[in-house]
């Protein structure tokens, strides 16, 4: 399976802006959708963004459309999600994903990343 590691989380104030970044290895991430999913403690996984083989297509969660922007680099192996404008009610455990499919939001077949930690101070 494709190897994911998630990087670029941290604390921000609320307003801030962070970009975080999705590094495979193993696998080639054009042939695979991707996506980003978060946890906040005591709360279940969610999904945020997910993204198109090619990038042409991308979906994102109501609570961060117009903020969130998950794009990928495919000739880099990497995917992104910058984060503007956050709120303290992003903070939370934020995870990549890889689904072998051209498309996916659910990612029930996916591999996964460690996450990294993104919290937003009010």
């Amino acid at each position: 399976q494709v190897q994911l590691v998630e990087s670029g989380g941290g604390l921000v104030q609320a307003g801030g802006s962070l970009r975080l970044s999705c590094a495979a290895s193993g696998r080639t991430v054009s042939n695979y959708a991707m996506g980003w999913f978060r946890q906040a403690p005591g709360k279940e996984r969610e999904f945020v963004a997910s993204s198109s083989t090619s990038g042409s297509r991308v979906y994102y969660a109501d609570s961060v459309k117009g903020r969130f922007t998950i794009s990928r680099d495919n000739a880099k192996n990497t995917v992104y999600l910058q984060m503007n404008s956050l709120k303290p009610e992003d903070t939370a455990v934020y995870y990549c994903a890889a689904d072998q499919s051209v498309i996916s939001i659910t990612f029930n077949h996916a591999s996964w990343g460690q996450g990294t930690q993104v919290t937003v101070s009010s």
